[in-house]
Formats: C-alpha cells, sequence, structure tokens
C-alpha cells in the first residue's frame, strides 16, 4: 500500500468519490489480472533445473532453470530462486547441465502426403537414373499390366546423371504400364502415359495456359516432359494397390508427428492445405491426438477466376479455425506464382540459358509465370482484406520481384505488415528485393535444406556470380527482414531419409555454414550465426506462423513447448552442430518426446 498512500499524499486534493472510484478501479485491474493468470497460483507443477536454459529472449538470455504452471512458463532463473517455487506435487528433474531450448519450428511443411507416401509400398533412395528404372520395373511387376506407375519427388538435381529419365528409358522398364515422374508442377511420362492423357504431336494447349509441352525440335513429337502440366495426365490410382482409410491417414499422422517431436518439433505450418486436411487436423486435436501446434495456409488453384478465388478466401477467412488458438488455426492462403529451381520452371528475370539438365534448348526461356500481375495484386488485397497472411512460392527472383510489387502495390492503400505478407522458398532474390521487403515488412520463409541438396547442379547452371543472391540468410538478417526456416518435406517418415530433409539440426548446419553436399561452400558470407540459426527456427518462425505471442521462446506467460538437448550447439564444433540429438520434447509442459525412460544422463 506505500505506493497508494504516497499518492494519497500527492493527490490529496481530490474527493472521496474520485478515490473511490481510483480504488475500485485498481480493484477491479488486480482482479482480472489474477483470473487472467490462474496458472501462476500455487506450486510449479514442472521444474526443470541445473542446466543452460536458452531462452531465445530479445538479449538471448541464458539461465540455469525454469518452472512450469500448466501449460505456461512461471518463470525463469536461478536454481536457487525456481526451485522456491515447487511444492509437494511439483515434478523436479535434474538437467546434469544438459541445454533447454524452445520447441522448435518448421515453417513449411506437407503432412497428410508425407505421411501417406509410403503406405502402401516402400520407396528406395534414388540416386540415378538407374535407381528410378530399377523402381519402375519392381512396380510394374508388382502390378497388373494397364494400372499406372507414379514416381513423386526424384528431383533430377539430385540424381549423378541430373537429368530427366527419357521417354524411352521409361518405355523400356515399363512397356505395359503408363508412368508419370511427377517433381513439382512438371512431369516426365512415357509413351503409354501420353497416350491415355490424349497428349501426341498434334496435341495444342489453351491459349490462356502457362504450362508447356516440350517436343522434339525435329519431329515435334512430345519428349514426354509437360511443365506445369501435371493435371493433364490422366493418372488413376492402380485397383490392385491397398487404399488407405481415414483411420489408416490418421495413423500415419500420428507416426509423423511423434518423429517431429524426436527431432525437436513443436509447431509446423502446413503450408498448402486442402479441406480434407484441415478436417483430419480438426479430428486430430478433439482427439487430444495432436502434437505439434499447427499453423494453415490454405491451398488456392492460380487456375481458377479471380471471381472463384475471392469466395474461396471468404470462405478460409470465415472457417471458425480462422479465429482458432494456438494448437490449430487457419492462418492465411498459399498459392503457386512459378515453377521450380529443381526442374528447371523457376520463373527467372534472366534467361536460364540452354541445358542438357533441365532439358531447354530455348536460349530465351525464362521459367513459367502461373499468375498475370493484375490478378495476383487483386489476390493479394482480397486475402488482406479478409484479415488473414498471403504467400506465394516464388522460386525465380522473377517471381520473387513480382509478388513483392504486389504487397507494394497494396501497401499503398492498406497496412500490410500487420498480415505478415510472406514470399515461400525466396530462393533467387536481390539487393534491391531485400531492402523492399525490410521496408514493407515482408518475411520469407526458406528451406536450407535445397542450398546442401542441389547446390551443386545450381551452380553448375548459373555460376557463382549469379548465385551472389541464392538463399541469402545473413543479408536478410542484416537488413531486419524476418525470415523463417524449414523443409518443405513431402515425402517419406524419417527425418534424414525424407525427400527434403526435415531434420532442423541439418537445416541450421547448412544455414551457418552454406555447405553444399561433397563439401564445397556456397557465398560463406551468407551464413548465420548460431544464435540467429536457432532463431531461425524458433523465434523468427513463430512471428511467421502468428504464434508469437505463445511460442518461440522460453518466457514467462508462454506456453511450455521445450526440448533437452544432448550437447552445448553453442559451444560445441561445427561439425558435431547437425548430429544434434533431442533428450526430451515438451508440449505445453506434457512430455510428448523422451529419448528413453531413464533419468538424464550427465552430460560428458
Amino acid at each position: 500500500m506505500f505506493c497508494f498512500r504516497r499518492q494519497f499524499e500527492v493527490h490529496g486534493g481530490r474527493s472521496a468519490a474520485a478515490w473511490a472510484r481510483l480504488f475500485l478501479g485498481i480493484t477491479f485491474l488486480v482482479t482480472a489480472a489474477q483470473r487472467a493468470q490462474p496458472e501462476q497460483e500455487g506450486a510449479a507443477d514442472l521444474i526443470l533445473h541445473n542446466g543452460e536454459i536458452v531462452t531465445v529472449d530479445r538479449d538471448f538470455s541464458v539461465h540455469e532453470a525454469i518452472a512450469v504452471k500448466g501449460k505456461r512458463i512461471v518463470r525463469v532463473g536461478s536454481n536457487e530462486a525456481i526451485l522456491r517455487l515447487g511444492g509437494a506435487d511439483t515434478k523436479v528433474v535434474d538437467l546434469n547441465g544438459r541445454m533447454v531450448l524452445p520447441g522448435l519450428i518448421d515453417s513449411h511443411t506437407h503432412p497428410t502426403g508425407a505421411a501417406m507416401y509410403e503406405f502402401d509400398h516402400r520407396v528406395p533412395t534414388m540416386s540415378s537414373i538407374a535407381d528410378v528404372l530399377e523402381h519402375v520395373r519392381d512396380r510394374a511387376e508388382a502390378l497388373k499390366d494397364g494400372e499406372w506407375i507414379r514416381i513423386s519427388q526424384v528431383f533430377i538435381t539430385r540424381l549423378d546423371e541430373r537429368r530427366y529419365p527419357t521417354r524411352e528409358e521409361l518405355d523400356k522398364a515399363a512397356p505395359n504400364n503408363p508412368v508419370v515422374f511427377r517433381t513439382g508442377p512438371d512431369v516426365s511420362l512415357n509413351s503409354p502415359a501420353l497416350r491415355r492423357s490424349g497428349i501426341d504431336k498434334e496435341f495444342k494447349l489453351p491459349d490462356e495456359s502457362s504450362g508447356k509441352v516440350e517436343r522434339d525440335p525435329e519431329t515435334g513429337e512430345p519428349t514426354g516432359i509437360l511443365r506445369n502440366l501435371r493435371h493433364l495426365v490422366a493418372y488413376e490410382a492402380p485397383d490392385s494397390q491397398e487404399k488407405p482409410t481415414d483411420k489408416d491417414r490418421r495413423r500415419r499422422l500420428r507416426r509423423l508427428f511423434a518423429d517431429y517431436n524426436s527431432v525437436g518439433l513443436t509447431s509446423i505450418a502446413d503450408r498448402a492445405a486442402s479441406g480434407s486436411a484441415v478436417k483430419r487436423y480438426q479430428k486430430l486435436r478433439d482427439a487430444g491426438e495432436l502434437s505439434v501446434r499447427m499453423a494453415v495456409s490454405r491451398h488456392l488453384s492460380s487456375d481458377d477466376s479471380l471471381d472463384a478465388i475471392r469466395k474461396r478466401i471468404e470462405q478460409a477467412a470465415s472457417h471458425p479455425l480462422a479465429r482458432g488458438g494456438p494448437m490449430l488455426r487457419i492462418i492465411g492462403i498459399k498459392m503457386f506464382l512459378d515453377g521450380g529451381m529443381l526442374t528447371g520452371s523457376a520463373y527467372m528475370r534472366e534467361p536460364w540459358g540452354k541445358s542438357e539438365i533441365y532439358s531447354i534448348d530455348d536460349p530465351n526461356y525464362r521459367g513459367l509465370r502461373f499468375i498475370p500481375q493484375e490478378k495476383l495484386e487483386s489476390i493479394v488485397k482480397a486475402t488482406f482484406q479478409s484479415g488473414l497472411q498471403f504467400t506465394a512460392h516464388s522460386v525465380g527472383d522473377g517471381a520473387v520481384h513480382a509478388l513483392i510489387d504486389a504487397y507494394q502495390q497494396a501497401a499503398q492503400s492498406m497496412p500490410i505488415r500487420k498480415y505478415r505478407p510472406c514470399i515461400t522458398h525466396s530462393n533467387f532474390m536481390s539487393k534491391e528485393a531485400i531492402r523492399k521487403m525490410s521496408r514493407l515488412g515482408i518475411i520469407a520463409d526458406i528451406q536450407p535444406a535445397w542450398l546442401y541438396l542441389d547446390g551443386r547442379t545450381l551452380l553448375e547452371q548459373f555460376g557463382k556470380e549469379r548465385l551472389e543472391y541464392f538463399q541469402p540468410l545473413a543479408s536478410l538478417f542484416r537488413h531486419g527482414v524476418i525470415t523463417g526456416g524449414g523443409s518443405d518435406h513431402m515425402q517419406k517418415i524419417g527425418s534424414r531419409r525424407s525427400v527434403n530433409p526435415y531434420n532442423p539440426w541439418l537445416g541450421m548446419w547448412i544455414a551457418m555454414t552454406r555447405r553444399m553436399e561433397g563439401g564445397k561452400q556456397l557465398h560463406r558470407e551468407d551464413g548465420l550465426s548460431r544464435e540467429q540459426a536457432i532463431r531461425f527456427y524458433t523465434r523468427n518462425n513463430a512471428y511467421l506462423l502468428f504464434l508469437d505471442r505463445d511460442v518461440g521462446s522460453l518466457e514467462k506467460g508462454k506456453l511450455a513447448d521445450m526440448i533437452v538437448l544432448d550437447r552445448d550447439i553453442l559451444e560445441c564444433p561445427m561439425d558435431d552442430f547437425r548430429q544434434a540429438q533431442v533428450l526430451r520434447t515438451y508440449l505445453g509442459g506434457k512430455l510428448v518426446y523422451q529419448a528413453d525412460s531413464r533419468n538424464l544422463p550427465s552430460r560428458s
């Protein structure tokens, strides 16, 4: 009451009624604050002590202990101060010097497809054309004649030959089955697949199509490579292939999310969710089976009319999950603005150049763009007006600049920063792009594993100078562009065996070292520091996904999403960083992963 008495002395001229109103107001505020934080009353439920609690707060402060009540953090501080918060029923964990970090966040995944990728048969790792053809032959033996064989996301940049399998090679491997070799929006087909899809020498695309049928320059016959035309492929699931039930799909998702937890992931974004995916997540959440927080970007097709797209934006904005909590929420819209760098169709400001790798023979070819600028600007404005975030798959620098221009146009009539306008992938950039992003509050969702796995091929195709602004992470951080790290995980369960690995320790290591597979570095000057790499997968990603009020750092009042590590990643040798193992993962104070059932071992 000293402060109150001090006010009385200073403001003694007030009336009794005024003082009564002041007292009642203060009482109301104190009561409201107490009601708003019921979890902070009484002893802590969980205390972790005798460790290194890396909070990733603004100052990147490190403490000895942390206390949790209910789902939220009560306090971080010294061992002595935190242990005083314990009671008879408090679970107390001696960390034995271990490091604790906020739960990690992946800004870009595709869980429903990834979980089901190997549902009915295991798909081997394919690192050569021979591996691809062997798998095609194996599938032809397992399926009936005439049934489709589909291989998804075996990127040509990661094959020894670094090219597509040819139509003739696929014909020889499976002469009686249509084969589709799919990489992102592009596909390579064999002759039976072309015939079933009605694509021959006389085939013509509609004038409004943004795709391309590659043809033999001498005969005019389709080579089998279709760019951004996979929707033309008349694929049908084989009758002899086991059909998953909804129960199967939920079971596989639980397994995938458990694996995410095992590498320290506690929050993810589905960056192209369908309506059925959203319903599946809701069922898992309602059953208490969701072990990661989910931010959802609803996928919209660029082929739809502007009116149809606006209607779907309104539907997404009116969905109850658009006002969802930190466990599951629809945050925005995701579209595809261009093709892919792994397939030779990213939209560039300068021509790709002729390429045997990507089967490009047009010296003026710049890739594929799917949304005209005027339509893009209308979609961006409609999304912001609905209160949602907009992001688009934008790989080439041509696409990145086009999306920045659309955001700049929207900024003339509305405050766009609060909607956190995002660029997904944002691989090829420029100095001017980074400056505009900083000024407008545009954020970036980047996947460092592509530098590691595909850098060699990109270097051969574009040269070092043209790759100066390829994933320029340090430059983005330096200019204050909030940038988050993700995986674009699409296939397989297993953080390192997956197509586009989702192991975040590998991702952080790549972001710091900028090493390509084979050991060479690509513009080392754009590597992150250790602190920046940790922010990349925690605090920054929380901002990207509108989760920053609840997670991303270990601070009082935030949800107790945290992980215990087997090593000190701030001091260990750099080559050991990517081998970091998670010993425990907590989601809202609940243990969702434990490496074993024993107490934490002492750190050697």
